[in-house]
Protein backbone atom coordinates (compact mmCIF):
# COMPACT_ATOMS: atom_id res chain seq x y z
CA UNK A 1 0.00 0.00 0.00
CA UNK A 2 1.16 3.53 -0.61
CA UNK A 3 1.67 6.32 1.89
CA UNK A 4 -1.58 7.72 3.20
CA UNK A 5 -1.08 11.43 2.52
CA UNK A 6 -2.19 11.22 -1.12
CA UNK A 7 -5.19 9.17 0.00
CA UNK A 8 -6.29 11.86 2.39
CA UNK A 9 -5.99 14.52 -0.29
CA UNK A 10 -7.81 12.39 -2.85
CA UNK A 11 -10.82 11.50 -0.73
CA UNK A 12 -13.96 11.41 -2.84
CA UNK A 13 -15.78 13.36 -0.15
CA UNK A 14 -13.55 15.86 1.66
CA UNK A 15 -13.61 15.54 5.43
CA UNK A 16 -15.86 18.26 6.86
CA UNK A 17 -14.83 20.46 9.77
CA UNK A 18 -17.80 19.43 11.93
CA UNK A 19 -19.90 16.32 12.47
CA UNK A 20 -22.93 15.16 14.40
CA UNK A 21 -22.15 13.49 17.71
CA UNK A 22 -23.99 12.33 20.84
CA UNK A 23 -22.25 14.03 23.73
CA UNK A 24 -22.64 15.23 27.29
CA UNK A 25 -21.70 18.57 28.87
CA UNK A 26 -21.52 17.12 32.38
CA UNK A 27 -21.74 13.71 34.00
CA UNK A 28 -25.16 12.39 34.96
CA UNK A 29 -28.26 10.65 33.66
CA UNK A 30 -29.29 9.48 30.22
CA UNK A 31 -31.28 12.66 29.60
CA UNK A 32 -28.01 14.63 29.41
CA UNK A 33 -26.97 12.98 26.14
CA UNK A 34 -27.74 15.22 23.17
CA UNK A 35 -26.88 15.14 19.48
CA UNK A 36 -25.08 18.27 18.34
CA UNK A 37 -22.36 19.52 16.00
CA UNK A 38 -18.77 19.09 17.21
CA UNK A 39 -15.39 19.29 15.43
CA UNK A 40 -14.24 16.24 13.47
CA UNK A 41 -11.25 14.74 15.32
CA UNK A 42 -7.78 15.16 13.87
CA UNK A 43 -6.09 12.14 12.31
CA UNK A 44 -2.70 11.39 13.86
CA UNK A 45 0.15 9.52 12.14
CA UNK A 46 -0.97 6.08 13.41
CA UNK A 47 -4.72 6.76 13.25
CA UNK A 48 -7.63 5.62 11.11
CA UNK A 49 -10.64 7.89 10.56
CA UNK A 50 -13.90 5.94 10.23
CA UNK A 51 -17.24 7.16 8.95
CA UNK A 52 -19.39 5.44 11.54
CA UNK A 53 -22.49 3.57 10.46
CA UNK A 54 -23.20 1.63 13.67
CA UNK A 55 -21.94 2.17 17.22
CA UNK A 56 -22.27 -0.25 20.10
CA UNK A 57 -24.20 0.79 23.22
CA UNK A 58 -22.76 -0.96 26.27
CA UNK A 59 -23.12 -1.01 30.04
CA UNK A 60 -19.80 0.79 30.49
CA UNK A 61 -21.13 3.67 28.39
CA UNK A 62 -23.62 4.35 31.18
CA UNK A 63 -20.92 4.14 33.85
CA UNK A 64 -18.78 6.57 31.91
CA UNK A 65 -21.72 8.91 31.33
CA UNK A 66 -22.24 8.98 35.10
CA UNK A 67 -18.59 9.95 35.66
CA UNK A 68 -17.56 6.69 37.31
CA UNK A 69 -14.49 6.37 35.10
CA UNK A 70 -13.31 9.91 35.71
CA UNK A 71 -9.54 9.86 36.10
CA UNK A 72 -9.24 6.19 35.13
CA UNK A 73 -7.66 6.96 31.75
CA UNK A 74 -4.82 9.07 33.10
CA UNK A 75 -6.12 12.26 31.54
CA UNK A 76 -8.80 14.80 32.40
CA UNK A 77 -12.22 14.66 30.78
CA UNK A 78 -13.16 17.55 28.54
CA UNK A 79 -16.63 18.63 27.43
CA UNK A 80 -18.51 18.22 25.22
CA UNK A 81 -17.65 14.60 25.87
CA UNK A 82 -18.49 12.26 22.96
CA UNK A 83 -19.44 8.80 24.26
CA UNK A 84 -18.96 5.40 22.63
CA UNK A 85 -16.33 2.65 22.49
CA UNK A 86 -17.31 0.38 19.56
CA UNK A 87 -18.17 1.06 15.95
CA UNK A 88 -18.17 -0.16 12.37
CA UNK A 89 -18.14 1.74 9.11
CA UNK A 90 -15.86 2.76 6.24
CA UNK A 91 -12.34 4.16 6.34
CA UNK A 92 -12.19 7.72 5.02
CA UNK A 93 -8.60 8.64 5.92
CA UNK A 94 -5.47 7.12 7.43
CA UNK A 95 -2.39 8.55 9.10
CA UNK A 96 1.06 8.75 7.51
CA UNK A 97 2.30 5.63 9.31
CA UNK A 98 -0.68 3.42 8.41
CA UNK A 99 -0.35 0.89 5.59
CA UNK A 100 -2.89 -1.79 6.55
CA UNK A 101 -6.00 0.16 5.51
CA UNK A 102 -7.15 2.33 2.64
CA UNK A 103 -10.09 4.58 1.92
CA UNK A 104 -13.29 2.60 1.53
CA UNK A 105 -12.27 -0.42 3.62
CA UNK A 106 -15.14 -1.77 5.71
CA UNK A 107 -13.86 -1.99 9.28
CA UNK A 108 -14.80 -2.36 12.92
CA UNK A 109 -12.99 -0.86 15.89
CA UNK A 110 -12.64 -1.08 19.65
CA UNK A 111 -11.86 2.53 20.48
CA UNK A 112 -11.81 4.81 23.54
CA UNK A 113 -13.61 8.11 24.08
CA UNK A 114 -10.46 9.83 25.30
CA UNK A 115 -8.51 11.71 24.13
CA UNK A 116 -10.07 12.19 20.66
CA UNK A 117 -13.73 11.43 21.26
CA UNK A 118 -15.94 8.36 21.14
CA UNK A 119 -17.85 6.46 18.49
CA UNK A 120 -21.30 8.02 18.96
CA UNK A 121 -20.53 10.27 16.00
CA UNK A 122 -20.55 10.36 12.24
CA UNK A 123 -16.74 10.18 12.35
CA UNK A 124 -14.48 8.43 14.84
CA UNK A 125 -10.70 8.22 14.97
CA UNK A 126 -8.60 5.55 16.67
CA UNK A 127 -5.18 3.95 16.41
CA UNK A 128 -4.87 1.51 13.51
CA UNK A 129 -3.97 -1.30 15.92
CA UNK A 130 -7.55 -1.10 17.24
CA UNK A 131 -9.11 -1.48 13.78
CA UNK A 132 -9.84 -4.57 11.70
CA UNK A 133 -11.54 -5.49 8.46
CA UNK A 134 -15.05 -6.82 9.13
CA UNK A 135 -15.25 -10.63 8.97
CA UNK A 136 -17.31 -11.63 5.94
CA UNK A 137 -19.97 -13.48 7.94
CA UNK A 138 -20.92 -10.46 10.10
CA UNK A 139 -23.42 -7.73 9.32
CA UNK A 140 -22.50 -4.09 9.87
CA UNK A 141 -24.67 -4.03 13.01
CA UNK A 142 -22.97 -7.12 14.45
CA UNK A 143 -19.52 -5.74 13.71
CA UNK A 144 -20.44 -2.35 15.15
CA UNK A 145 -21.30 -3.72 18.58
CA UNK A 146 -18.75 -6.54 18.79
CA UNK A 147 -15.26 -5.14 19.33
CA UNK A 148 -14.78 -4.63 23.05
CA UNK A 149 -17.09 -7.45 24.15
CA UNK A 150 -15.53 -10.09 21.93
CA UNK A 151 -11.97 -9.04 22.79
CA UNK A 152 -12.84 -8.99 26.50
CA UNK A 153 -14.41 -12.45 26.23
CA UNK A 154 -11.37 -13.87 24.47
CA UNK A 155 -8.96 -12.24 26.91
CA UNK A 156 -10.83 -13.77 29.84
CA UNK A 157 -10.61 -17.24 28.34
CA UNK A 158 -6.90 -16.74 27.84
CA UNK A 159 -6.43 -15.45 31.38
CA UNK A 160 -7.81 -18.70 32.83
CA UNK A 161 -5.67 -20.75 30.45
CA UNK A 162 -8.68 -22.48 28.93
CA UNK A 163 -7.76 -25.63 27.00
CA UNK A 164 -9.33 -28.63 25.30
CA UNK A 165 -11.59 -30.58 27.65
CA UNK A 166 -11.73 -27.99 30.45
CA UNK A 167 -15.02 -27.17 32.14
CA UNK A 168 -15.89 -23.48 32.37
CA UNK A 169 -18.83 -21.62 33.86
CA UNK A 170 -19.77 -18.40 32.09
CA UNK A 171 -21.75 -16.31 34.56
CA UNK A 172 -23.70 -13.66 32.66
CA UNK A 173 -23.79 -15.86 29.58
CA UNK A 174 -26.62 -14.03 27.83
CA UNK A 175 -24.95 -10.61 28.03
CA UNK A 176 -22.69 -8.96 25.51
CA UNK A 177 -19.42 -10.51 26.70
CA UNK A 178 -20.99 -13.75 27.87
CA UNK A 179 -22.80 -14.82 24.71
CA UNK A 180 -19.65 -14.35 22.66
CA UNK A 181 -17.58 -16.16 25.31
CA UNK A 182 -19.79 -19.24 24.93
CA UNK A 183 -18.93 -19.49 21.26
CA UNK A 184 -15.22 -18.76 21.70
CA UNK A 185 -14.90 -21.27 24.56
CA UNK A 186 -16.48 -23.98 22.41
CA UNK A 187 -14.00 -23.19 19.64
CA UNK A 188 -11.21 -23.73 22.17
CA UNK A 189 -12.59 -27.18 22.98
CA UNK A 190 -14.06 -26.50 26.42
CA UNK A 191 -17.28 -27.77 27.97
CA UNK A 192 -19.46 -24.76 28.82
CA UNK A 193 -21.94 -24.27 31.66
CA UNK A 194 -23.86 -21.09 30.85
CA UNK A 195 -25.56 -19.13 33.64
CA UNK A 196 -28.01 -16.91 31.78
CA UNK A 197 -30.66 -14.35 32.72
CA UNK A 198 -34.28 -15.23 32.04
CA UNK A 199 -35.90 -17.65 29.63
CA UNK A 200 -34.71 -15.64 26.62
CA UNK A 201 -31.15 -15.81 27.93
CA UNK A 202 -31.44 -19.57 28.34
CA UNK A 203 -32.74 -19.90 24.78
CA UNK A 204 -29.90 -17.78 23.40
CA UNK A 205 -27.25 -19.77 25.30
CA UNK A 206 -28.73 -23.04 24.07
CA UNK A 207 -28.75 -21.82 20.47
CA UNK A 208 -25.10 -20.78 20.76
CA UNK A 209 -23.96 -24.23 21.80
CA UNK A 210 -23.55 -24.22 25.59
CA UNK A 211 -23.33 -27.78 26.96
CA UNK A 212 -25.57 -26.98 29.93
CA UNK A 213 -27.63 -23.90 30.73
CA UNK A 214 -28.95 -22.55 34.02
CA UNK A 215 -31.46 -19.76 34.47
CA UNK A 216 -29.70 -17.68 37.10
CA UNK A 217 -32.97 -16.03 38.08
CA UNK A 218 -34.67 -19.18 39.32
CA UNK A 219 -32.48 -22.30 39.08
CA UNK A 220 -30.06 -23.75 41.64
CA UNK A 221 -26.77 -22.79 40.01
CA UNK A 222 -24.58 -24.57 42.57
CA UNK A 223 -26.42 -27.87 42.16
CA UNK A 224 -26.26 -27.56 38.37
CA UNK A 225 -22.54 -26.80 38.49
CA UNK A 226 -21.79 -29.80 40.71
CA UNK A 227 -23.77 -32.05 38.39
CA UNK A 228 -21.93 -30.58 35.39
CA UNK A 229 -18.44 -30.99 36.89
CA UNK A 230 -18.48 -33.41 39.81
CA UNK A 231 -14.85 -32.67 40.69
CA UNK A 232 -15.36 -28.91 40.50
CA UNK A 233 -15.16 -26.45 37.64
CA UNK A 234 -11.76 -25.79 36.08
CA UNK A 235 -12.51 -22.18 35.21
CA UNK A 236 -15.10 -19.42 35.29
CA UNK A 237 -15.67 -16.15 33.48
CA UNK A 238 -17.79 -13.79 35.56
CA UNK A 239 -19.23 -10.73 33.83
CA UNK A 240 -21.78 -9.84 36.53
CA UNK A 241 -20.72 -9.85 40.19
CA UNK A 242 -22.87 -10.20 43.28
CA UNK A 243 -24.17 -12.72 45.79
CA UNK A 244 -25.45 -15.13 43.14
CA UNK A 245 -22.07 -15.18 41.40
CA UNK A 246 -20.27 -15.75 44.71
CA UNK A 247 -22.49 -18.75 45.49
CA UNK A 248 -21.89 -20.18 42.04
CA UNK A 249 -18.13 -19.86 42.48
CA UNK A 250 -18.21 -22.26 45.43
CA UNK A 251 -18.35 -24.92 42.70
CA UNK A 252 -14.77 -24.24 41.59
CA UNK A 253 -12.18 -26.98 42.14
CA UNK A 254 -9.01 -26.34 44.10
CA UNK A 255 -6.58 -24.63 41.74
CA UNK A 256 -9.41 -23.32 39.57
CA UNK A 257 -9.15 -19.90 37.96
CA UNK A 258 -11.82 -17.18 37.80
CA UNK A 259 -11.55 -14.26 35.37
CA UNK A 260 -13.58 -11.10 35.89
CA UNK A 261 -13.13 -8.03 33.68
CA UNK A 262 -12.48 -4.68 35.31
CA UNK A 263 -15.76 -2.78 35.40
CA UNK A 264 -17.85 -5.79 36.43
CA UNK A 265 -19.04 -4.98 39.93
CA UNK A 266 -18.93 -5.92 42.72
CA UNK A 267 -15.73 -7.96 42.87
CA UNK A 268 -16.40 -11.70 43.02
CA UNK A 269 -15.46 -13.56 46.19
CA UNK A 270 -13.62 -16.88 45.93
CA UNK A 271 -12.39 -19.27 48.59
CA UNK A 272 -8.69 -19.92 49.30
CA UNK A 273 -7.18 -22.18 46.66
CA UNK A 274 -9.12 -20.54 43.81
CA UNK A 275 -7.41 -17.76 41.85
CA UNK A 276 -9.32 -14.58 41.02
CA UNK A 277 -7.99 -12.65 38.03
CA UNK A 278 -9.17 -9.11 37.32
CA UNK A 279 -8.22 -8.10 33.80
CA UNK A 280 -8.74 -5.72 30.88
CA UNK A 281 -9.63 -6.89 27.40
CA UNK A 282 -6.60 -7.01 25.10
CA UNK A 283 -6.81 -4.42 22.35
CA UNK A 284 -4.13 -4.89 19.71
CA UNK A 285 -3.61 -6.08 16.16
CA UNK A 286 -2.52 -9.52 17.39
CA UNK A 287 -5.58 -9.88 19.65
CA UNK A 288 -7.97 -8.82 16.91
CA UNK A 289 -6.33 -11.09 14.33
CA UNK A 290 -6.74 -14.06 16.69
CA UNK A 291 -10.37 -13.12 17.33
CA UNK A 292 -11.06 -12.91 13.60
CA UNK A 293 -9.49 -16.34 13.00
CA UNK A 294 -11.76 -17.85 15.64
CA UNK A 295 -14.80 -16.10 14.18
CA UNK A 296 -13.95 -17.38 10.70
CA UNK A 297 -13.55 -20.97 11.91
CA UNK A 298 -17.27 -21.65 12.19
CA UNK A 299 -20.71 -20.13 12.77
CA UNK A 300 -20.56 -17.04 14.95
CA UNK A 301 -23.51 -14.97 16.10
CA UNK A 302 -23.33 -11.50 17.59
CA UNK A 303 -26.86 -11.13 18.96
CA UNK A 304 -28.22 -7.59 18.53
CA UNK A 305 -31.30 -7.24 20.70
CA UNK A 306 -32.34 -3.75 19.52
CA UNK A 307 -31.08 -1.08 17.17
CA UNK A 308 -31.86 2.57 17.90
CA UNK A 309 -31.72 5.46 15.42
CA UNK A 310 -29.17 8.14 16.26
CA UNK A 311 -31.78 10.64 17.39
CA UNK A 312 -33.01 8.13 20.00
CA UNK A 313 -29.68 7.77 21.76
CA UNK A 314 -31.31 8.69 25.09
CA UNK A 315 -33.73 5.78 24.68
CA UNK A 316 -30.78 3.50 23.97
CA UNK A 317 -29.12 4.55 27.22
CA UNK A 318 -32.33 4.06 29.16
CA UNK A 319 -32.61 0.57 27.65
CA UNK A 320 -29.28 -0.31 29.27
CA UNK A 321 -31.12 -0.40 32.60
CA UNK A 322 -33.74 -2.87 31.32
CA UNK A 323 -33.60 -6.59 30.65
CA UNK A 324 -32.27 -7.63 27.26
CA UNK A 325 -29.93 -10.30 25.91
CA UNK A 326 -26.89 -9.75 23.72
CA UNK A 327 -26.10 -6.21 22.62
CA UNK A 328 -27.72 -2.86 21.82
CA UNK A 329 -26.81 -0.91 18.70
CA UNK A 330 -26.99 2.73 17.63
CA UNK A 331 -27.54 3.34 13.92
CA UNK A 332 -25.55 6.51 13.23
CA UNK A 333 -26.08 6.72 9.45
Amino acid sequence: MTNNIPRRKSMRNAKPDTMQAAAIDRFGGAELVTVRAVPVPEVGPSDVLIRVEVAGVASWDALEREGRYEGAFGMPSTFPYVLGWDCAGAVVAVGSQVSRFKEGDRVYAASMPLPKGGTYATYAVTDADNVSLIPAKLTIEQAGVMGWDALTALSGLEEVGLKQGDTIMIFGASGGIGHMAIQLAKRLGARVLAVASGDDGVALSQRLGADAIVNGRKDDVVAAAREFAAGGLDAALVTVGGEAADRALTSMRDGGRVACPHGAMPDPTVRPGVELIRYNGARSQDATDKLNRLIDSGPFDVHVARTFPFDRVVDAHRALATHYVGKLALRVI
